[in-house]
């Protein structure tokens, strides 16, 4: 028995002295990756800062840094090779690949669209018909119009009777004191932020009044020569990336916790809050969280070419890929 011990005691030690062996992970030689945020953190990033915090990157052999967006879009920021990979959004993917910015979506953060138009429940917005004669306030881009049209049209509402002011970023709860009836929020993060306020809102969610405006907000993107040139660093990214995510699904208090600890300066009450709502969003009734359909890609990319948005439509089988997800 002394001697079999003895031997693996041995064995032991000399695989603890053999190049590579037996090194903690903060040792090994680990590949930088760079992420790009659209926006300032928030619940939509929870899943990638848990990746970082849970070593589940490293476990990858991955150093990965999180930032936030600079001048330009993700899309194109992406596609010059200034990060690795992007938070962007269908819309902005759609755009890309129709002026031929070779960037493809690698998964949906989450699975259906939690965005649409809110208002005071004062302003009696209802439904569509009742932008007629209100004021809309939003960021200038033609996409607002276009979706505020077809609604309207929907309804048989007049869409030349909406006073539209563009109010840039400013924030949704500002933009009400400055005669703005409603706007364009995603609900996980400014209607969590208006119960918590106890201001009643009316929302109109776009995927229930247009079968096409269920698109994916926001998805993670990457550049095509990155999928060409480097497939494994995908792999290994989005398999820590989706464990970032389950992991937010079934922990959202602990979730909650790690984002805080990341970005101190936002509201932990709403955090907690926005993390509880999209628990149940982020897979939702998708197989696997990150799974994306290409019926979706094909009825937005038409919404937006019958509207005027992009000049070419796209093939939709190249806008986004499945085959990275775990």
């Amino acid at each position: 028995m002394r001697s079999r011990i003895a031997l693996i005691l041995i064995f032991t030690l000399i695989i603890g002295l053999l190049p590579g062996c037996g090194q903690k992970a903060e040792n090994r030689e680990l590949t930088p990756v760079t992420v790009i945020l659209d926006w300032f953190p928030n619940t939509n990033h929870t899943g990638l800062y848990v990746a970082k915090e849970k070593g589940f990157y490293e476990e990858e052999g991955l150093e990965v840094k999180i930032v936030n967006p600079g001048e330009g879009g993700t899309a194109q920021l992406i596609a010059a090779g200034k990060g690795d990979f992007g938070i962007s959004y269908q819309e902005e993917v759609t755009y890309a690949r129709a002026e031929d910015i070779p960037v493809v979506a690698i998964a949906a953060v989450i699975q259906h669209n939690t965005s649409g138009f809110a208002s005071p429940a004062d302003r009696n917005i209802k439904n569509p018909k009742d932008f007629e004669g209100k004021t809309y306030g939003g960021w200038g881009s033609p996409m607002e119009n276009a979706m505020l049209k077809a609604l309207m049209d929907k309804y048989g509402a007049d869409f030349s009777k909406v006073n539209i002011i563009n109010i840039g970023t400013a924030d949704f709860f500002t933009s009400l004191e400055k005669d703005i009836d409603f706007a364009w929020i995603y609900y996980g993060w400014t209607g969590i932020e208006a119960e918590l306020k106890n201001i009643p809102l009316n929302f109109i969610k776009l995927r229930d009044e247009h079968e096409a405006l269920d698109f994916y907000t926001p998805v993670i993107i990457t550049s095509e020569e990155k999928i060409k040139n480097n497939p494994e660093l995908v792999k290994k990214f989005m398999r820590a990336t989706a464990r970032g995510y389950q992991f937010s699904i079934e922990n959202p208090e602990q979730a909650a916790a790690i984002l805080l600890k990341a970005a101190p300066e936002l509201n932990s009450q709403l955090v907690k809050k926005s993390q509880q709502y999209l628990a149940a969003e982020y897979q939702a009734d998708a197989p696997r969280w990150g799974e994306m359909k290409k019926e979706v890609w094909q009825k937005f990319a038409d919404f937006m070419y019958q509207n005027g948005l992009i000049k070419k439509n796209i093939d939709p089988a190249k806008a986004f890929t499945n085959e990275f997800l775990p």
